[in-house]
């Protein structure tokens, strides 16, 4: 754990505290470094638990288990199996706003390459009999940990904020099947209706102790577009009596671009992006059709429909200028909705991490064009707000900016979080944020 970074966390917090844990303040603004630490040792064995049994999306059953037992141990009230393996986790304080926090709970199809003692061994074996490894490369655990630390320093100072606390475990995210799995499920209907909504995620690009957030607009919406275009197919010595699908595909693959540089406004960003391109079983063969998978990010709804169409259009274009025999096939499939964080709601929440964890340690970044299924609960009306919590070792983060070699990134079978010092850090964040919202 770096010395630098713990030393200004535990000033920050005690300053912003502005007493110890016994003298109980009237307004608790944040949790002493004494607090933290006291939980910590049980957050770092569930976060160690956690990464060697990580489970893909909708098969969390296990962790959706152990996160149940965990805060089922601390008063909450916990029902499971929503929206499949989704947790819902409910403490009542008495009166006062109702805010939820939610945790991630999925892991990716990745076999790990970090060489920690506590990595994942785990082989997930499909009904089909294939055989997947899998990580947590993108600090769902991590998530998941600081959560249930989180969780247990709200339940041992319900004498410092009033209201009810929702926690959910959600899972699915990578996929984006989760947060509309558990909406559709009743979470906002079976019980109490949120009037704020949080989360947290851990980042690869900043270094412990500095935390990001972005107002508005901050994780893309997400489509898949298949596409199947149809030629005729034929000797490869005799293309003239053919139509090929093969070219018309290289044609429509730059024609695309052109949406992005000359149909769109600069300032609302797309990715249009051709994943894989497949035709064609031999060099000498002229095939009769090509098979195109494109994945699009945009943010605003109305720029997604627009290039959705846009894309058709494109590709019904191509085809008949090159006299196609048939329209191509374009199939979209949608996979998250663009996220959105409340601008009130982050300028008030900013303020108070300022206060606690210094001006310059609080920092606005740039929207990414990833995309987050956390956005279903502003689309729900719930206003929402989602911060980036640094997770790279200074030392580390430093040298990459001073040699320009670039840091391993989440979902890479290299991410390894400072996990120590980020899980203090991400319990003092969102402990920090529910008592802005409750503690009043």
């Amino acid at each position: 754990m770096n010395r630098t970074i713990v030393a200004l966390l535990c000033s920050c917090v005690l300053t912003a505290c502005g007493a110890t844990a016994q003298s109980k303040p009237a307004i608790w603004t944040t949790p002493s470094t004494e607090q933290v630490s006291a939980v910590y040792p049980e957050v770092e064995s569930l976060y160690f638990d956690l990464h060697r049994s990580p489970e893909l999306a909708m098969h969390e059953q296990e962790t959706a288990a152990k996160l149940a037992q965990h805060v089922k141990a601390l008063g909450y009230e916990v029902t499971t199996g929503v929206g499949g393996t989704g947790v819902v986790a409910i403490l009542k304080n008495g009166t006062g706003p109702t805010v939820m926090l939610r945790t991630d709970m999925d892991a990716l199809p990745i076999e790990e390459k970090t060489g920690l003692p506590f990595s994942s061994q785990v082989v997930f074996k499909s009904a089909s009999g294939t055989s997947t490894p899998v990580m947590h490369a993108c600090g769902h655990d991590i998530h998941m940990s600081s959560w249930f630390g989180t969780a247990k320093l709200m339940a041992s100072n319900r004498d410092r904020w009033h209201g009810t606390l929702i926690l959910i475990g959600q899972p699915a995210e990578e996929t984006g099947e989760g947060a509309p799995a558990m909406i559709k499920d009743g979470l906002l209907t079976r019980f109490p209706k949120p009037d704020f909504a949080l989360a947290i995620h851990d980042n690869a690009n900043l270094p412990v102790g500095q935390v990001g957030y972005t107002p508005g607009y901050a994780l893309a919406a997400a489509d898949s577009v298949d596409m199947t275009i149809f030629g005729v197919g034929g000797h490869g010595g005799r293309p003239q009596s053919t139509v090929d699908p093969i070219v018309i595909a290289a044609k429509t693959v730059l024609a695309l671009q052109t949406i992005v540089s000359r149909e769109n406004n600069p300032l609302d960003p797309i990715v249009i992006t051709v994943g894989t391109i497949h035709g064609g079983t031999k060099n000498s063969i002229i095939p009769d059709e090509v098979k195109l998978q494109i994945t699009v990010r945009t943010y605003k709804p109305e720029v997604r429909k627009r290039v959705l169409a846009s894309i058709e259009r494109v590709a019904k274009g191509e085809a008949l200028a090159a006299g196609a025999p048939k329209e191509p096939l374009v199939k979209v499939t949608p996979a998250a909705n663009a996220m959105y964080n409340d601008p009130e709601l982050t300028k008030r929440l900013v303020a108070r991490l300022r206060s606690v964890l210094g001006q310059a340690n609080v920092v606005e970044v740039e929207p990414v064009m990833v995309f987050e299924d956390f956005a279903e609960f502003n689309l729900a009306g719930i206003p929402s707000a989602d911060f980036w919590v640094g997770a790279v070792n200074p030392e580390n983060f430093a040298a990459a900016q001073q040699s320009g070699k670039p840091l391993p990134q989440l979902h890479s079978a290299a991410w390894a979080p400072d996990y120590a010092p980020t899980l203090r850090m991400a319990i003092a964040v969102e402990t920090t944020e529910l008592l802005e919202l409750l503690g009043h």
